[in-house]
């Protein structure tokens, strides 16, 4: 792959930043993160797993909804690079999908058959503790991280370890576990709300979450907050304009 330019690089930092403020939406930031992280690598999808207060790995975000789907595949199979990654604390790069089976069995030919070819993964490391994983999907053979890409990648998965350390109330670790569990379960409410807008209107489920996400913005609301109203039959998001 083409390292990213600084520029590109400083521009997605300064908007971390102007989003890591008090009352931030962690689940929107989340995703704003698999979203910018694809963008600069130029891959085809990324997806983000965080560990529960029991230490099992969740789904929290990703850029696409392919991507979604086979990582919660890697979940229910306790098999993959996100579980390497977590498990080890180690980034897992450059491995190609098509000669990955003997290493994941199950995982990587679901993988390819996506449409998936290469894969990375990153941990999320707060300090010494690993609390999930960043993984990047390439849809081509030979677009291999070269040595200046891996430490801007890892830079990206550590933004995300320490968004969730931003709340002013954050100062034990049975605090973090608590925001996390509390984040797990925002992703569900969210989820359930992507249905319902893409059955409303017809439209992709990835489309649902853009038109959620635009709506939050737009009107000054969190994220989750829109998909509580969504779930609870408050209101569907008008067709937009």
């Amino acid at each position: 792959m083409t390292t990213v330019s600084a520029e590109r690089l400083a521009t997605t930092f300064v908007e971390f930043a102007d989003t890591l403020v008090d009352e931030f939406d962690l689940i929107d930031f989340l995703h704003m993160l698999t979203d910018r992280t694809a963008e600069l690598v130029g891959a085809a999808a990324v997806g983000l797993v965080l560990a529960d207060k029991d230490g099992r790995l969740e789904f929290m975000a990703a850029s696409s909804e392919n991507a979604k789907l086979l990582e919660l595949f890697q979940l229910q199979t306790h098999e993959g690079p996100c579980q390497e990654a977590f498990r080890t604390g180690d980034p897992v790069i450059n491995v190609n999908l098509g000669e990955a089976t003997s290493r994941w069995p199950r995982f990587a030919p679901r993988a390819t058959a996506t449409g998936f070819h290469s894969v990375h993964a990153f941990p999320l490391r707060l300090r010494s503790q690993t609390i999930g994983a960043l993984n990047v999907f390439g849809d081509t053979t030979g677009g291999d991280f070269d040595g200046a890409d891996v430490p801007i990648v890892q830079a990206l998965a550590d933004v995300a370890a320490i968004a969730l350390l931003q709340e002013r109330a954050i100062h034990r670790g049975e605090v973090l576990t608590e925001q996390l569990q509390g984040a797990l379960n925002s992703r569900i409410v969210i989820e359930q709300a992507k249905g319902a807008i893409a059955q409303v209107h017809q439209i992709s489920v990835d489309e649902a979450f853009i038109r959620i996400r635009t709506y939050a913005r737009g009107n000054n609301k969190k994220l989750t907050d829109v998909a509580h109203s969504i779930v609870a039959g408050q209101y569907i998001l008008p067709e937009p304009s």
